[in-house]
């Protein structure tokens, strides 16, 4: 069954659920593979209502404080693998019952927490994140090794042995990279913490890793992941991608509202807001493609630049080109608008924030959130 947009409420994000199985399916192969676990982190993606098809798939998710953790038992059935750059004691009760791993950022926060965790009255697998100083993430927004950053002990400030009660090390250098990265990570991390991999049970390399992008090379992915495991007595091997789940599984559907010309720039000024509902693309920065349209300028075309409705001077991307001219009530779909860009999108401006949907071939449209003003202002009490 095609996309029927007249049936979707504008601005809106879809997730595809024929998509999102493809790349679940991708993602549970790989698992099997290599013999290792990938679990789905909340940051990169939490609609909860598509939660029971990750289940059919994949069974553990990756949460990065007291909320998420509790999403991951109340909606995936199942104990996080919690990190945070600093937990904070108001919420590590509930962290702790909610998580069945623990990675602290620094020697103090273990410290400070550990007799807390001792006291739990379950097991709960501690580790530390590290930082292998070495990462090719290019945007420095993203770069997590970036001199003098705040994340993950550093090889000089461990000692001969880890502390005690330390299972695991966890480690996250990547961004939307491919296995060759990966590759490249591995030979940092085990030049400075190899000495420490005999003694532990678990190592968490983190998100970033782009398994459902065209072109990745999943094989070399797998036999990088056994090589490792071999190397270190089939050590647990754990990844928590946000992207790839949702990576190109939706769209965001926008109306064009109005038309403005200045020196010859036409914007077509949209219902959705870049800085409020896109905002990687601002922040990253990249272009979405926008379907239908020429991703570059095309010489005789019309050419113009998408504006948001916010009052940010800069709540704009630029230029497509089109076979028509637009006008208002054009409707405008952004593609792969569902990894990261929901999960970050604001009430900023009090613009009109999208609706939430997902699209069945079989069932067609289902709408599965909207939002109104009690939203907005229920945020700002």
């Amino acid at each position: 069954m095609p996309i029927d947009y007249s049936k979707i409420p504008s601005p809106c994000y879809i997730l595809e659920e024929e998509l999102l199985r493809k790349n679940l399916q991708l993602i549970r192969s790989v698992e099997e593979e290599a013999g290792i676990r990938i679990i789905l982190a909340f940051k990169g993606f939490s609609m909860w209502k598509a939660f029971p098809i990750v289940r059919e798939y994949i069974k553990g998710a990756a949460a990065s404080g007291a909320y998420e953790a509790r999403l991951a038992t109340d909606e995936m059935n199942t104990f996080a693998h919690t990190y945070s750059a600093a937990f904070q004691e108001k919420d590590f009760n509930e962290v702790m019952k909610n998580s069945s791993h623990i990675s602290f950022n620094s020697l103090t926060q273990l410290n400070r927490f550990l007799p807390i965790v001792n006291k739990f009255s379950r097991k709960i697998s501690l580790g530390l994140r590290v930082n292998p100083e070495f990462s090719e993430v290019e945007t420095a927004l993203y770069n997590p090794c970036a001199p003098g950053t705040r994340l993950g002990i550093l090889a000089e400030q461990l000692g001969d042995a880890l502390p005690e009660g330390v299972e695991g090390l966890h480690f996250h250098t990547l961004c939307e990279s491919n296995a060759a990265d990966l590759e490249k990570t591995l030979a940092a991390f085990e030049a400075k913490f190899g000495k420490y991999l005999n003694s532990v049970k678990w190592v968490n390399m983190g998100g970033g890793h782009l398994v459902t992008r065209k072109g990745y090379d999943t094989s070399h992915l797998v036999n990088t992941l056994k090589a490792f495991r071999k190397r270190w007595n089939d050590i647990e091997v754990i990844l928590e991608p946000g992207s790839a789940f949702a990576w190109e599984t939706g769209f965001l559907l926008a109306d064009i509202v109005d038309i403005v010309e200045n020196k010859g720039i036409k914007t077509a000024i949209l219902n959705v807001s870049f800085t409020a509902h896109m905002p990687d693309c601002l922040e990253m920065p990249y272009k979405p493609r926008i379907r239908g349209a020429y991703h570059e300028p095309v010489d005789g075309k019309p050419t113009y630049r998408m504006g948001g409705n916010s009052c940010l001077a800069g709540d704009f991307m630029g230029f497509w080109s089109f076979d028509e001219d637009l006008k208002p009530g054009d409707q405008i779909i952004f593609e792969d608008m569902i990894h990261y860009t929901m999960v970050k999108s604001s009430m900023f401006n009090g613009v009109h924030h999208p609706s939430i949907g997902i699209w069945n071939e079989n069932n067609g449209f289902k709408l599965l959130r909207t939002f109104d003003y009690n939203d907005y202002k229920g945020r700002m009490a």
